[in-house]
């Protein structure tokens, strides 16, 4: 991706909550009407979660085919699948118990196994799943949608400044001791990630506009500021966000 991707500036966190969920609707239809299927990795953390929910409504679920969807996580805390602080968790309660997603299309990170195990199965899990041996490095088809969003450090996924994930160059997925939290984590790669059709970042509140401002519009120091990275190579990057954490920005557009 040579040129900067458009970013898109909403009044207030509903509004654009609901834009997420037009474009996940219409990057979904359009997956499945052109391949028969939609691969999407959900993100975890507070923005997330009312999008899932507004998803999970009647409005907006029977706009999609979920027989059709497969889901996966783009990181996973290491704790058991039922724990709060478990992405899939939060995934499972606001969205996937509430739509009529087959059980075999939602592929979690078993987080509750040993990290290093659990990222290389997963791996096997996405290579299978997108028909990728292992002498391949990237997925011929891969997702066709990655929600991300950014913490108050600039992290995305389980990409936090100063871990080697951020500068992975062959594996997908991986798992690292993250000092700063003290927690194992596992994380899809930017290997991955920037091999997909369709990447969203997904970013609200006041508390994000210092680290933004850095991350887009700073210079390049992807260590420090791992969002940075995502830089798809054929793919389309978009960014989504409220006022509030737009507020030091000098290029986007406004939406109403």
């Amino acid at each position: 991706m040579t040129t900067k991707p458009p970013i898109e500036v909403f009044p207030d966190r509903e509004k654009l909550i609901q834009a997420a969920a037009e474009h996940v609707i219409e990057i979904t239809s359009q997956a499945i009407t052109e391949n028969g299927r939609v691969a999407i990795a959900l993100s975890g953390g507070s923005t997330p979660r009312p999008l899932y929910a507004l998803l999970a409504t009647e409005t907006y679920s029977q706009r999609i085919d979920w027989s059709r969807v497969h889901i996966f996580w783009g990181d996973e805390r290491c704790v058991p699948p039922d724990s709060p602080q478990s992405n899939y968790q939060m995934a499972r309660e606001t969205l996937l118990d509430a739509v009529p997603i087959p059980l075999n299309n939602v592929h979690r990170i078993h987080g509750e196994e040993d990290p290093e195990l659990a990222a290389a199965v997963y791996e096997e899990e996405l290579r299978t799943s997108f028909g990728v041996d292992e002498t391949d490095r990237l997925p011929r088809l891969g997702f066709d949608l990655i929600l991300l969003g950014m913490g108050d450090n600039g992290h995305t996924a389980s990409l936090f400044p100063g871990s080697s994930a951020v500068t992975e160059k062959k594996r997908w997925v991986v798992a690292e001791y993250v000092e700063v939290i003290s927690m194992w984590r596992i994380t899809l790669t930017p290997v991955v990630i920037n091999a997909a059709k369709n990447i969203i970042f997904v970013v609200s509140g006041a508390e994000k506009v210092e680290r933004l401002h850095s991350v887009l519009e700073g210079p390049f120091q992807p260590e420090v500021l791992p969002a940075q990275i995502i830089r798809p190579a054929r793919g389309r990057l978009l960014w989504l966000l409220d006022k509030a954490a737009a507020g030091r920005l000098k290029r986007f557009q406004q939406v109403r």
